[in-house]
């Protein structure tokens, strides 16, 4: 693919960025869980449909699968689960902002599962966007903020440690899977196991199937996950984890833009400060001395990743 990577990596966070002010558009009309199961599944579906139709290969080696179900369970089942239960308690906003998080603990596992050598520009990047986006979720931790925040909060969290586990799946899958059978299986196994959580304490049944929940479901479904995703794998073939999630720090400026327009939450000059140190961890963590992308084959040209190698080159994700 000739998109630049980094301009895939800002549609895929414009993309997600969308999806927690969908959520909350239909969040009374479905129980939470089945809410997720069916994106899930939904968009999973989609993607496999896709990986069948064009005759793309099933994951043969067992390390494949065992990656597959890291990224099912942690970003699609964890993730999930904790989005969509968040976005009980906390404004769609808030909640956009908090989950991009993750980007920290993501390059923190990227070193110790992954081998990157982040530099100094470019952690220096990381820690400068966390704290834009610590400095827009500052108001929710004042003296007297409403306990249901902290709860809310508490489970954006849970769904950011989950999705950044799910990133480093994802990066090891990229070398081997293509994209549409990678993340159609993820997202298959993510939504089993959160259709399993909702028969268990929800009313799988009592959905009300309103045009506004089914244009919020397909929305999440299809652009704000099988797109989403399918672009994702590709991007994080061509970068290292530690600058494809830098990008997250933009959804600030995205996320409280929609809960402004549509929402009517405040923004107020702690959050554009926050959203603006949140643009500048972005320019450190993905410019000059940040991780360098990954490398073309020996020729010079772009391979795409998951195409066989040469049978003289040692795989890029040893199994370990």
């Amino acid at each position: 693919m000739s998109v630049p990577p980094r301009l895939l990596a800002v549609v895929v966070m414009a993309l997600w960025a969308m999806c927690y002010p969908l959520i909350a558009l239909a969040l009374d009309d479905a129980p939470h869980l089945t809410f997720a199961a069916l994106r899930a599944a939904l968009g999973g579906a989609t993607l496999m449909a896709v990986a069948l139709a064009t005759g793309v290969s099933w994951p043969a080696a067992g390390r494949q699968w065992r990656w597959i179900l890291v990224a099912g369970v942690g970003m699609t089942g964890i993730g999930y689960f904790g989005m969509f239960h968040g976005a009980e308690f906390v404004a769609p906003g808030l909640a956009t902002v908090m989950s991009n998080g993750q980007p920290l603990i993501a390059g923190l596992l990227a070193t110790a599962f992954l081998g990157e050598r982040t530099g100094a520009t470019g952690w220096s990047g990381l820690v400068i966007g966390f704290v834009g986006v610590a400095v827009i979720a500052l108001p929710s931790f004042r003296p007297g903020a409403d306990a249901t925040d902290l709860i809310g909060l508490a489970y954006v969290l849970l769904a950011t440690t989950g999705v950044a586990a799910g990133h480093i799946a994802i990066k090891r899958l990229a070398e081997d899977v293509a994209p549409v059978m990678a993340m159609g299986l993820q997202l298959a196994v993510g939504a089993f196991l959160l259709a399993g959580l909702a028969i268990a304490i929800e009313d799988p049944t009592r959905i009300d199937w309103t045009g506004r929940f089914v244009l919020a479901l397909l929305g999440l479904a299809l652009p704000g996950t099988a797109l989403a995703f399918w672009l994702w794998q590709i991007t994080l073939a061509r970068l290292a984890v530690s600058q494809a999630v830098a990008f997250s720090f933009i959804v600030p400026v995205i996320g409280l833009t929609v809960g402004w327009a549509f929402f009517e939450e405040t923004v107020t000059t702690l959050t554009i400060a926050g959203a603006v140190l949140s643009v500048i961890g972005v320019w450190l963590a993905t410019g000059q001395g940040s991780p360098a992308e990954a490398p073309a084959t020996p020729g010079g040209a772009w391979r795409e990743p998951w195409s066989p190698r040469p049978s003289k080159q040692p795989p890029a994700f040893p199994d370990r």
